[in-house]
């Protein structure tokens, strides 16, 4: 990668370090290799080794971590050292290297942390504003801020208490790109830390169909977005995840469903996997399990849906 916080995963186990396989790697996994490595948040887990192919063997894959663990080896996995497994679908991982929110629900909420001296420091509630959030949010991936609390909404931090005042413009890409000043409040504690929360990123999302509540069918996976593949031809399956993103997008019942559809072409953002949907899930994600890109055939997937755009 461009950075220690970057790459192509690898881990040293049974005398030797080979890399994980892209299956079911996710941002649990990958929050718990950030934390392992001091790096912040994890951000985006790339596949397909979009660092670049790994070396020796491919040592794991379906790596189960739960995202609290120290260290990679505390997590389950399936051992897979004896298989030739090719290299090109080797898993990575993006840290936010410079911010963290730490202590909420999930990694899009917490105390607002920076990397200060190899350490992370609290950043003052006094130092820190809604501009200042939506750069923030963006460098975690965690689409825009929602609401921010002061006076150390999500518990006191350890350590030292950042020394800079924030004065982002709110467009910027990293938190470190924006301008600081000297902190405005010289008595800030550890009573007085920055908490934010952001809206999580979008999962999934209806394209080309004229509104947000019609069109093709796109998931949000490993930083970037993919359409879904049916994996079975059962009209009854094929309806479960489909009731399932009606619900998470507030667009009501299902109108109609064109689809899916055989193309002929050969589509590089096209995932399939095993679908456990029942159409009583929150989100897409808790039931589309093992997911992987099928870039080597030919594709076939939701082309057309549209919902009422009514909430139930």
């Amino acid at each position: 990668g461009s950075s220690p916080c970057s790459g192509t995963v690898e881990v040293y186990r049974w005398g030797q370090w080979g890399t994980v396989a892209q299956y079911n790697w996710d941002l649990n996994d990958a929050a718990v290799v950030c934390r392992q490595l001091g790096c912040g948040s994890a951000v985006v887990t790339p596949i397909r080794a979009h660092f670049g192919e790994g070396s020796g063997r491919v040592l794991l894959r379906d790596v189960s971590c739960n995202g609290s663990e120290s260290a990679l080896r505390d997590c389950g996995a399936v051992d897979f050292r004896h298989i030739d497994f090719p290299h090109k679908f080797d898993a990575g991982v993006i840290c936010s290297d410079f911010v963290q929110l730490e202590g909420g629900v999930d990694r899009c909420s917490g105390r607002v942390e920076v990397k200060f001296n190899q350490s992370w420091a609290t950043v003052c509630d006094a130092d820190f504003d809604w501009q200042d959030a939506q750069v923030v949010c963006r460098e975690l991936d965690c689409g825009g801020p929602s609401a921010l609390h002061r006076g150390s909404h999500f518990g006191r931090g350890e350590g030292a208490i950042w020394s800079q005042h924030f004065q982002c413009e709110g467009d910027e890409s990293f938190l470190h790109q924006c301008l600081t000043s000297d902190r405005l409040e010289q008595n800030c504690t550890h009573g007085s830390g920055m908490g934010l929360i952001c809206t999580g990123p979008e999962e999934e999302r209806l394209m080309n169909g004229g509104s947000p509540c019609a069109g093709t069918l796109q998931f949000y996976r490993w930083g970037q977005w993919w359409a879904i593949r049916p994996v079975s031809a059962d009209i009854n399956r094929v309806l479960n995840p489909v009731t399932v993103v009606g619900r998470q997008l507030g667009c009501g019942p299902l109108q109609f469903l064109g689809g899916p559809e055989y193309e002929a072409v050969f589509e590089k953002n096209v995932l399939t996997g095993e679908d456990v949907c029942k159409g009583s899930e929150y989100k897409l994600r808790d039931c589309l399990k093992d997911l992987f890109n099928e870039m080597d055939f030919p594709s076939m997937y939701f082309r057309q849906i549209t919902f009422t755009g009514r909430k139930q």
